[in-house]
């Protein structure tokens, strides 16, 4: 299931609905994450179909018109994939095959792809191989079309079961073989963690593609994989770091997002631990996206989930580099929108009065890194004094090479 290929771009539609739940500025925003999804997989959008109902249809998610508009329109342009920006249910997955004749996807289905895609170790690859079996079980029905036309009569009766069932059966034991597994690697990890010593845990945490791992290089001076992809990396990367006299371990995740498949967050479950279980939080933002704030909101949302949001934790704002806005003039009487707030304006919203330490920074170009660190340094020291009062680490020779530089 999870052969690493070559992909030759191939090209898609996308299609998304705007419901009393989802406005139409809010589908732009998952649109274009859903393009930067299937850019990611190895697609190219060719165009995008959006339509106002109340609510999904139970049957085929969209409209019988608008899908017999995307039909034609894929038949004529030779598009062989369309994506929906949402899960569909498996009765909604068969309808769509049977009434378009191509390739459904969902959004789901890509970012298990994607996870496919960029798993490297043998840990990470169980993990999606497993989210990619939970997703597939009850969806098996539409991969047996051709039984349909199976005709009983002599020969063709008594007991046994259909090619569906054995199928089923199939999967399932090997859902419980690959959980069996988890569970062993579980408890090395979880021994692993324990024999880190008496050091705090540090764990870097945000959206996909805001510059974990950019960041995780620049202070752990290593040479984490880091990639403008959403999922590059998938694998925990743990680095010991030294600021001043101060050692401590800092994590690498896999990045969260909105919409994150439930398959994948109970199959991750070991590598969010290492989540669960760190001391301090580094919640990286990146404050060039105009959707940061729903960003920061996912993100403590899966935190939440995983019993992780009341953890010590500080705020790093990164790509400064990268952020933009367009002045108004003084003449321009229009309302004023996030495009026309400026980077010092923002840190005098809600920024300003954060329960938690903020600080601005470019992990590109390292601009602010000293006063990062400095505060790295005050959070893990208040943690480290009050857990480790009589530790001699504060007091301990570190070679300058091990160090990082203030």
């Amino acid at each position: 299931m999870l052969d690493k290929k070559e992909h030759l771009y191939e090209k898609a539609v996308l299609v998304g609905l705007i419901t009393q739940n989802q406005s139409e500025e809010k589908l732009i925003e998952y649109m274009d994450e859903l393009e930067f999804l299937a850019l990611t997989a190895g697609a190219t959008i060719d165009k995008r179909f959006t339509q106002k109902l109340t609510q999904a249809d139970s049957k085929t998610f969209i409209g019988s018109g608008k899908a017999q508009e995307i039909k034609e329109y894929v038949k004529d342009k030779g598009i062989g994939t369309v994506i929906f920006d949402d899960e569909l249910s498996p009765s909604q997955l068969k309808n769509l095959e049977r009434e378009m004749e191509v390739k459904i996807l969902d959004r789901t289905n890509l970012i298990l792809d994607i996870f496919a895609q960029r798993a490297e170790t043998s840990y990470a690859r169980t993990q999606v191989e497993l989210a990619q079996y939970q997703y597939l079980l009850p969806r098996l029905s539409k991969m047996w079309s051709h039984l349909d036309k199976q005709k009983g009569g002599i020969g063709m009766r008594g007991p046994g079961e259909t090619e569906i069932e054995t199928d089923r059966r199939i999967i399932r034991d090997r859902i419980s073989l690959l959980k069996e597994k988890l569970k062993t690697i579980d408890k090395q990890m979880a021994t692993q963690r324990q024999n880190r010593g008496k050091m705090v845990r540090v764990a870097l945490v945000g959206y996909t593609n805001v510059g974990k791992s950019t960041l995780m290089n620049a202070i752990s001076k290593s040479d984490v994989f880091a990639e403008n992809k959403l999922f590059a990396t998938l694998d925990t990367t743990v680095r010991k770091v030294v600021i001043g006299n101060l050692p401590f371990l800092l994590t690498d995740t896999v990045g969260f997002i909105r919409k994150l498949p439930t398959q994948l967050v109970e199959s991750f479950k070991s590598t969010l631990d290492e989540v669960r279980e760190a001391d301090l939080l580094i919640h990286v933002v990146d404050i060039s996206h105009e959707s940061f704030e729903d960003h920061i909101n996912s993100v403590n949302q899966t935190l939440m989930e995983i019993d992780a949001h009341q953890k010590p934790m500080i705020m790093v704002f990164n790509k400064i580099d990268a952020f933009a806005y367009e002045k108004k003039e003084e003449d321009d009487l229009t309302p004023e929108t996030r495009k026309n707030i400026s980077l010092d304006e923002w840190k005098k919203t809600w920024m300003s009065k954060s329960q938690f330490p903020t600080v601005f920074i470019s992990a590109l170009n390292k601009e602010n890194f000293p006063e990062m660190k400095k505060m790295i340094y005050d959070e893990v020291l208040k943690i480290h004094t009050a857990r480790f009062p009589y530790n001699d680490f504060l007091f301990e020779y570190h070679d300058e090479e091990e160090q990082i530089e203030e």
